[in-house]
């Protein structure tokens, strides 16, 4: 039961509700951050990546579905999770015999292109019946 007061609120819900403000601030705050580092706000371009997809196309295929067991298919996958093993391909930190070779010459505009284009395609699922 709320108690009775002079018809303003006691002093702890003020408090509170100036908590409250200072996290939806917060909140803003960072999301905005996410969305400011987030690839496509740096300019990501799905077309370019398209074209820079043909070299990707022998394993990963152009549409993002893999053409031999050992590729990963690509479509609808994460523009960040793409771009993170990407650079980790191009930097040593992960290796691979192929994608070392492949990603060692990109550049983080066209990591950032390849992955918009991948992320941009639709997957649909059918569950069994």
């Amino acid at each position: 039961m709320i108690p009775k007061t002079s018809g303003r609120p006691p002093a702890l819900w003020k408090h509170h509700a100036t908590r409250k403000t200072r996290a939806a601030y917060s909140t803003i705050t960072v999301l905005a951050s996410f969305l400011a580092m987030s690839p496509v706000a740096q300019g990501a371009d799905p077309a370019e990546g398209r074209k820079l997809a043909t070299q990707c196309k022998t394993c990963h295929g152009l549409d993002g579905i893999a053409k031999i067991p050992i590729a990963p298919n690509l479509a609808g996958e994460s523009q960040i999770y793409i771009e993170k093993q990407l650079k980790a391909f191009r930097s040593g930190k992960r290796e691979h015999e192929m994608m070392s070779l492949v990603a060692k010459n990109l550049t983080d505009q066209q990591i950032s292109d390849l992955a918009a284009w991948y992320q941009s395609i639709e997957i649909t699922a059918k569950m069994p019946e």
